[in-house]
């Protein structure tokens, strides 16, 4: 059982928990005005890792067949018979629970809305089988961490969290067609649908650029609405441009080697660097 279990959280990387967790602290902060009650943030943290093994759980049982097939995910636990299908559905609805049940240990509205976040999360994995935009849909998933703990601390949806939900949304956007773009041909063969796979990787690296500069431009605007943001979340901003030119500057049309370097160490740099800034602006200054 216990050799199962590590087999899962080894194939849905539960360490990339990383990338979306720091998005609902910066949240959650802004939203508190400060230091946030330990006993929520322990719920948020509680209901971010339950939400995403979910979401990874379904995604990883609903591609299983395309993960056999595909020389870089056949290694993946179903594919490679180290996990049985019944356990990862086990897996997919204590995940499920722990994330409802989390929720409703932050508010109501919280609760209320825990299915209708598991519904969104779970639907994008089915995205890339009619639609190129695939990647907008893993956005809106990621986007919940933010809206979500905004809800954890004041029971509301407000445009300040929708504003970081939308910067969270396009950052997804672009890294995740960088990352599509290392299985162009395999997604052709598949009938499986992309931005790289419909428009070309020369193409997709340009939509790419352009939706971390709408992530730019929606994180400065969130200054203006977000009340204790100064100059220290606005530096965090320049750096994270900086970061994101850099991640780009990896990756060539005719080069994709570094995709794993951008894709997984620079975005979460990008994200834990920005909630320390988000931290100190709103605890010290």
């Amino acid at each position: 059982m216990f050799e199962k279990l590590s087999a899962i959280l080894a194939d849905i990387k539960i360490q990339h928990t990383v990338f979306a967790l720091p998005f609902a602290v910066i949240s959650a902060f802004i939203a508190a005005g400060g230091l946030p009650e330990t006993e929520k943030m322990i719920w948020i943290v509680v209901c971010m890792v339950g939400a995403r093994s979910a979401a990874m759980a379904f995604n990883r049982i609903m591609d299983a067949r395309f993960d056999k097939e595909n020389p870089r995910t056949q290694n993946r636990a179903l594919p490679a018979g180290l996990v049985d299908g019944k356990s990862y559905w086990l897996f997919l609805i204590v995940s499920s629970a722990i994330f409802i049940f989390a929720a409703g240990m932050l508010n109501r509205l919280a609760l209320i809305l825990s299915p209708v976040a598991l519904a969104i999360v779970f639907f994008y994995s089915v995205t890339k089988r009619f639609t190129a935009y695939s990647h907008f849909w893993l956005g809106l998933a990621i986007s919940i961490a933010p809206v979500g703990a905004w809800v954890a601390i004041r029971e509301e949806i407000s445009f300040v969290s929708l504003l970081l939900g939308a910067a969270v949304v396009f950052w997804l956007i672009g890294f995740d067609i960088l990352y599509s773009c290392m299985d162009v041909e395999f997604d052709q063969r598949s009938n499986l649908k992309s931005i790289p796979q419909q428009f070309g990787v020369e193409m997709a690296l340009r939509i790419a650029f352009a939706s971390h500069g709408l992530m730019v431009l929606f994180l400065f605007v969130l200054m203006f609405f977000a009340g204790k943001l100064g100059v220290l979340y606005l530096s965090g901003v320049v750096i994270v441009a900086g970061l994101l030119i850099y991640e780009h500057s990896l990756v060539r049309p005719d080069d994709l080697s570094k995709i794993n370097v951008a894709f997984f160490n620079i975005n979460g740099i990008i994200s834990i660097g920005l909630m320390f800034f988000v931290i100190a602006d709103c605890v010290w200054m």
